[in-house]
């Protein structure tokens, strides 16, 4: 993480910022929070009591060759008052001493009612003092209090800007709700060092005062292993009897307790919504996808008489487990018919599909002839050609897909955004629901496969399951294409061709390695060649999914996650597209 910017302001440190962040909409409500914060700190900071401490200045003159001090006042915090303990101690004597004239007192004033009359009005007149000499310090350390509270609020305020700043920068790195949770005790334990920079001071102290604590505890401990050495039978006795209490009161809360806690932890990471409501909402919002890519394809016929079109589009599809978690997150309980706006709504979000005219001068070179007839009667033609300009239109579509997992951040609660984390990764406790889709989250488990030996006497084959088999087990990551972020199918596929030296690919989606292959009868498939599905997702071409065959009816591909499965079954014979190879 990049070193936390810090500018001193008077006695407070704060963040400063650019201006890039400051006009990033994503960093905007952060920013002012933080922004906000560190402005009260300053006022906090500036209410605090003032008084003049005596300094030196040593400077040096040249001339003679003499150091001089010059002494000065500068203006300083005033520390803060001792605490109510320390007070209390202090004044624990002159407590006992009116705690004892007081028993004095009483102990006569029943014979005498102006005696008891005039101990009442005493009694009052010392309270009345105490709480006057209470508000008095609670004044006085009212400014500290203040400082303390808001320097708290900006640390909380500063951490949360630098935590999505980090997500900003590094967007794949939100995808797991345990790195997430290490990574903001990462930016906060670096933040607290740049702005204290005093962890040893502060435990030393905490030694210092351990040691304290320890002995002056010595002494009662002592007396009171002196006191049980003398009663050893009656205590005994006594802790037998308390001990069977205890065991029996436990066993039987315990049970209740753990019985409770396991229903309320699994109620608590569960959908909460009827399996068919869950199912058939995620099946609307698919339809969406697909009325989407639908419009995609029939954007030549809605915009005819262009040139050229030119797509520049991001793949269109979602994680079903990802938004049935940002339903329950934010809804808790949804039926199918109440939902209808709320799915529009994020769609609206997460898709943004746009188009763009660009007009290009060209040239084209046309040939014209010119006939005439000379004074004979003889006709004569001569040919030339010329460069003429004209008006090249280019219909640019661009779509972005921003995942619904990036959009929680933003449209849910703290509180939302905490159990939305849970639901991904507990599932919802329902794994089932959406068995059979390739993009629902795993859990790092995967399908491994023993390859025949004599497939692997191909070096460019070999390199290629070498680098591959390094990634099993790595999860689905919508647009991945690193190990850092781990992989989508395109990406992994992409990756392996790449850094294996088999093929010198740049990233590209699933239709674009189809493009770049030679398509081959699936009899003649070998180990090496890439295989090719269709309809797995509504994706913006033919081609949705891709893997690298292995042989005997075997691919290694980045479902989720990363694992060897065959082709044979139902599933991906149904949505089987073609075999390439790359050369």
């Amino acid at each position: 993480m990049a070193k936390i910017p810090f500018r001193p302001a008077g006695k407070v440190s704060r963040l400063t910022f650019t201006e890039e962040e400051r006009s990033d909409p994503t960093l905007e409500e952060p920013l002012k929070k933080a922004e906000k914060a560190a402005d009260k700190l300053e006022k906090a900071q500036a209410k605090i009591p003032k008084k003049k401490s005596l300094a030196k200045e040593r400077t040096f003159d040249a001339d003679t060759g003499k150091t001089k001090v010059r002494l000065y006042f500068e203006e300083i915090d005033k520390p803060k008052p001792p605490s109510k303990l320390s007070s209390t101690i202090k004044t624990i004597p002159q407590k006992e001493l009116l705690s004892k004239i007081h028993k004095e007192i009483r102990e006569g004033e029943q014979d005498n009612v102006g005696v008891e009359a005039a101990h009442k009005t005493e009694q009052g007149a010392e309270f009345g003092a105490r709480r006057v000499q209470s508000a008095y310090r609670s004044h006085k350390l009212r400014p500290y209090r203040q400082l303390a509270k808001t320097e708290k609020q900006t640390v909380k305020a500063e951490v949360n800007y630098l935590y999505h700043k980090h997500l900003r920068d590094t967007p794949a790195s939100i995808t797991n709700p345990f790195s997430r949770w290490q990574q903001k005790r990462t930016i906060k334990k670096q933040y607290i060092e740049y702005r204290y920079g005093k962890g040893a001071k502060t435990a030393h102290q905490a030694a210092k005062n351990t040691k304290e604590a320890v002995q002056k505890t010595a002494s009662a401990a002592e007396k009171i292993t002196q006191f049980i050495a003398s009663n050893k039978k009656g205590i005994l006795i006594a802790l037998g009897i308390g001990a069977v209490l205890m065991f029996l009161i436990s066993a039987v809360s315990s049970c209740s307790i753990m019985m409770e806690g396991g229903f309320q932890n699994v109620v608590g990471t569960s959908y909460t919504s009827e399996d068919e409501d869950i199912v058939a909402v995620d099946e609307d919002y698919t339809s969406l996808e697909r009325a989407l890519q639908a419009r995609i394809d029939s954007i030549e016929s809605e915009y005819p008489g262009y040139d050229e079109y030119q797509y520049h589009l991001d793949e269109i599809g979602h994680n079903p487990f990802t938004l049935a978690s940002y339903l329950t997150a934010k809804l808790q309980i949804y039926k199918r018919s109440e939902v209808q706006s709320e799915l529009r709504a994020l769609f609206d979000q997460q898709y943004t599909l746009s188009v763009r005219e660009e007009v290009q001068v060209r040239y084209r070179t046309e040939t014209y002839t010119d006939t005439w007839t000379d004074d004979e009667g003889n006709t004569h033609s001569d040919s030339y050609t010329e460069e003429v300009p004209y008006d090249y239109y280019i219909l640019h579509i661009t779509l972005r897909n921003k995942d619904i997992s990036i959009l929680a951040t933003n449209n849910l609660t703290d509180e939302q955004n905490k159990m939305f984390a849970v639901y991904m990764e507990t599932q919802g406790n329902k794994p089932y629901l959406f068995e059979g889709n390739i993009y629902a989250p795993g859990k790092g488990e995967y399908t491994d496969y023993d390859i025949p030996p004599d497939a692997l006497t191909n070096p460019d084959f070999a390199a290629l399951i070498r680098e591959a088999e390094k990634y099993l087990g790595y999860p689905y990551v919508w647009g991945g294409s690193s190990p850092s972020t781990s992989f989508d199918c395109s990406g992994f596929v992409c990756w392996v061709l790449r850094e294996s030296g088999v093929y010198n690919i740049g990233r590209t989606t699933a239709q674009g390695i189809f493009n770049q292959a030679a398509k081959i009868p699936p009899n003649e498939a070998r180990p090496g060649d890439i295989i090719f599905f269709t309809g797995t997702y509504a994706s913006d071409g033919a081609v949705s999914h891709v893997g690298i065959y292995v042989g005997n009816g075997m691919m290694i591909h980045c479902g989720n996650p990363i694992q060897y499965a065959s082709v044979t079954t139902p599933y991906w014979t149904e949505h089987f597209y073609a075999y390439g190879r790359l050369n």
